[in-house]
């Protein structure tokens, strides 16, 4: 293909790509529907009270977990820092409403905790002399979620940390400056950009976050969205809803930026860092610390999860979990072959086009992957409904029998949502090693006659495999976590393994889907691993 050929398909897809989130946009401008006035004059208000409230605590308690592990890894020398540098990565391998269950099961009235606590303090619960912290509420909810979103703050903060020495710290203490002091006004405000990338990521996926707060019960935005589509039936009434969580988006990150002002960040130290020796009571704090977070995140999870599989495996032999899990390996990985294959296109275009909207395609296509993924799948949903809807009228007016929901009713309406989200995953991996191809290559082959397709084929998939291949496990990793995009496109009587688990968790019944969360923890491992690797890397 030409320059220019190259061009105009990588267009028409990242067009085709960005399609939901424009019918999102136009849906939601239409008139009012009845649902939707309802909603809004009774309880909208306290969803989006709920729905603040979480993304806050969530923010403040991944960031109390991530920033101090963040600098002890950075920073500081202390038994066993060599392994909790990519321990505390593990519990991102978790799904978040795994671990709501398991310590709801621990917590609860009926749990092993407060019955130990009742027979401990011989507390009459009869007359109100038993208290207990209640977990299923705003701030359990938000702490489950912290618990396994926080590795995203601390990758990105330990690489931060490292980036700038502990010269600068030195220098701190050496004009009077108290650790805590230094802490506070040189190493935060020097991180504070990495910082916010990683807190407005764990925000995003907080706010769309529907399992955890379902099973919680706690009523958010996230679940408006599911019930008035699944609920209701009302498309226009989710896609209302939809633009309000986007506008949250949007208004947190406007307020960042125009907090931060005319700020800037330049230093970068590109030295060898000289950890500071901790001893005694302060090297025991670091170790428990960094343990527990391991340890409430990850271990105690995966522990309940072995036992439950061990004392329920009969019940793994029905070959129920066997069908699920060739379902969901064959939807992600086409998922995945489809978004490695578009992000191999757009990075090719953006190198051999010789205009600077050659680069463009590639930023559009990219852009879905901050909205959360219930808002997602109703803005995909809306194009699908109305081609369906009018290609159904116009086969009837030509006399055949309408094919029905040939779209939104099949699983490619999943794939489709798979491919729009997780684009940017794959965009970023294959963007970055095709920076790394010498343009001389380029040059050389165009010297010798290639053509642009030849020169893809001959000389750049060859040294970008190794990128390829990550980029098709990070994507067919994420769609196989992907839980409420699963939810509610969806065909009949199809089931992924994370739809599978989160129908036992919401009956109260994951010890009979426990093997099933093992399989989704295992396959989330090699991304963890991944990221730890690439953040290492990067410094």
């Amino acid at each position: 293909m030409s320059n220019n050929k190259w061009l105009i398909a990588a267009w028409t897809i990242s067009i085709i790509l960005i399609l939901p989130a424009v019918f999102l946009i136009l849906q939601s401008t239409g008139s009012d529907t009845p649902l939707f006035e309802h909603l809004w004059a009774t309880v909208l208000s306290e969803y989006i009270v709920n729905t603040i409230q979480l993304v806050v605590l969530v923010l403040l308690f991944s960031a109390f977990f991530a920033l101090p592990s963040a600098w002890l890894i950075a920073m500081c020398d202390f038994p066993g820092r060599r392994y909790f540098q990519w321990l505390l990565m593990l519990p991102l391998a978790m799904p978040a409403y795994v671990v709501a269950y398991i310590y709801t099961d621990l917590f609860d009235f009926a749990g092993p905790i407060q019955r130990t606590m009742r027979a401990l303090f011989q507390s009459d619960v009869a007359v109100g002399q038993h208290w207990f912290f209640e977990i299923r509420n705003v701030p359990g909810a938000a702490l489950m979620l912290a618990l396994v979103l926080y590795p995203y703050l601390y990758l990105i903060a330990r690489t931060a940390f490292m980036e700038q020495g502990s010269h600068l710290f030195q220098v701190s203490r050496s004009l009077g400056q108290k650790p805590w002091q230094s802490f506070r006004r040189i190493a935060m405000p020097l991180c504070r950009p990495a910082i916010v990338v990683g807190l407005m990521f764990i925000g995003a996926e907080a706010l769309g976050d529907f399992a955890t707060v379902h099973y919680f019960a706690v009523n958010t935005l996230t679940t408006a969205v599911y019930d008035s589509w699944l609920g209701h039936g009302s498309l226009s009434a989710a896609a209302k809803i939809s633009i309000l969580m986007l506008i949250g988006v949007m208004g947190i990150l406007a307020i960042e930026r125009w907090q931060r002002g005319r700020q800037r960040f330049y230093h970068k130290y590109t030295g060898q860092n000289a950890l500071f020796k901790l001893t005694g009571w302060r090297a025991r704090s670091a170790v428990i610390y960094c343990f527990s977070l391991v340890f409430s995140g990850f271990i105690l999870p995966v522990v309940i999860l072995l036992s439950y599989a061990i004392d329920y495996a009969s019940l793994n032999t029905d070959g129920q979990l066997g069908r699920v899990l060739l379902q969901t390996v064959w939807l992600a990985l086409l998922a995945a072959l489809i978004t490695t294959a578009l992000a191999v296109l757009f990075s090719f275009t953006t190198r051999v086009s010789s205009s600077a909207s050659g680069a463009l395609p590639t930023k559009l296509s990219s852009m879905s992957y901050m909205m959360p993924s219930t808002v997602l799948a109703i803005a995909v949903l809306i194009p699908m409904t109305l081609f369906e809807n009018n290609f159904n009228d116009f086969w009837v007016a030509m006399g055949y029998q309408a094919p029905g929901l040939f779209l939104s009713g099949t699983t490619f309406a999943l794939v489709f949502a798979f491919v729009v989200r997780f684009q940017a995953v794959a965009n970023g991996t294959i963007e970055a090693s095709f920076l790394a191809v010498s343009p001389s290559l380029d040059m050389a082959a165009k010297s010798l006659g290639k053509t642009d397709s030849q020169m893809l084929r001959l000389i750049h998939l060859p040294l970008i495999k190794k990128s390829v291949f990550t980029a098709m496990l990070l994507v067919f990793i994420e769609c196989m976590k992907e839980l409420p995009a699963a939810l509610l496109l969806r065909p009949f009587n199809f089931d992924t393994l994370a739809t599978f688990v989160y129908q036992y968790v919401s009956d109260e019944q994951l010890e009979q889907a426990a093997f099933a969360a093992i399989l989704i923890v295992l396959a989330g491992l090699y991304p963890v691993m991944r990221l730890t690797q690439m953040g290492e890397k990067s410094i």
